[in-house]
């Protein structure tokens, strides 16, 4: 017996990895005219496994952000099937981007993408990438978050594409919408998005004041010789990854002008 889609189904693409999780989620959304949310990697069993579940009623491709591992695909769907492409273009090329993406259709914050079944609205969320975007799923109430949020880990944040002090207020913004479940692009749909809201906004002013706190027993510092002190609570495998993160909290305490950098050493200390 054939079984019957959900209204919004995640599919989840074979790139697991200590960056993707579990993979990374695609979203399709509808029935009858369908939106595909994030179609992933360029990997042949994902894409045509989309195709498949979407049963020729795909109409339109949205991106949240053109990270490598959620954007490289629309491409190829694109000219496939012959359907626009949506999002936004990147404001600074850090080389992590995936350069294929051109949007038909480029998004700006409350666009809507209206069909007979339900309406999208487009939240820009920018923190984790400059060109980043949620999807706002009005009739169904779910938060669909690309890399804003992930479930089973936090975001990291790449200076300089990425900014802590965008990606706050970015967290902030989705006050302002009646959701009540959060589409993440990584892991697990998540309930009580609220919650999920707090705790990393909460999580991350706990890191920038530990931050703040570890530089202070420094005159001054590196950040390769700081992320050991900030991140002694993670693994020291990771701390490759932290790094970024921990250089995004301090770009955002030098732009508050609570420390200041020597560009000639490379170092940061607190003023």
């Amino acid at each position: 017996m054939k079984m019957s889609r959900a209204f919004i189904e995640r599919v989840t693409a074979s790139n697991g990895s200590v960056f993707t999780g579990p993979g990374t989620n695609s979203y399709l959304i509808g029935k009858e005219d369908i939106t595909l949310v994030d179609p992933g990697p360029k990997i042949d069993a994902h894409i045509e496994n989309l195709i498949k579940l979407s049963e020729g009623k795909l109409k339109r491709i949205l991106v949240t952000h053109t990270h490598r591992d959620h954007s490289p695909a629309a491409k190829v769907l694109g000219e496939m099937l012959n359907i626009p492409l949506m999002g936004r273009l990147l404001a600074k090329d850090d080389s992590l981007q995936d350069r294929t993406f051109k949007p038909d259709r480029i998004l700006k914050h409350g666009d809507l993408i209206e069909t007979d079944e339900y309406t999208i609205e487009a939240v820009h969320t920018p923190g984790h990438a400059s060109n980043h975007l949620c999807y706002f799923i009005q009739e169904q109430k779910v938060m669909l978050t690309g890399d804003h949020i992930m479930n089973g880990s936090t975001v990291v944040i790449a200076h300089p594409d990425g900014s802590m002090k965008d990606y706050l207020q970015s967290l902030e913004l989705l006050r302002n919408y009646d959701f009540n479940k959060i589409g993440p692009g990584h892991g697990d749909f998540l309930g009580d998005p609220m919650a999920v809201v707090d705790w990393i906004i909460d999580h991350r002013l706990e890191r920038e004041k530990k931050v703040i706190s570890k530089l202070k027993t420094f005159s001054k510092v590196t950040s390769k010789d700081l992320v050991k002190s900030v991140y002694d609570d993670v693994d020291p495998k990771l701390h490759p990854i932290a790094i970024w993160s921990l250089e995004a909290h301090l770009y955002k305490l030098l732009e508050d002008e609570v420390i200041q950098y020597e560009l000639a050493e490379k170092k940061w200390s607190v003023k």
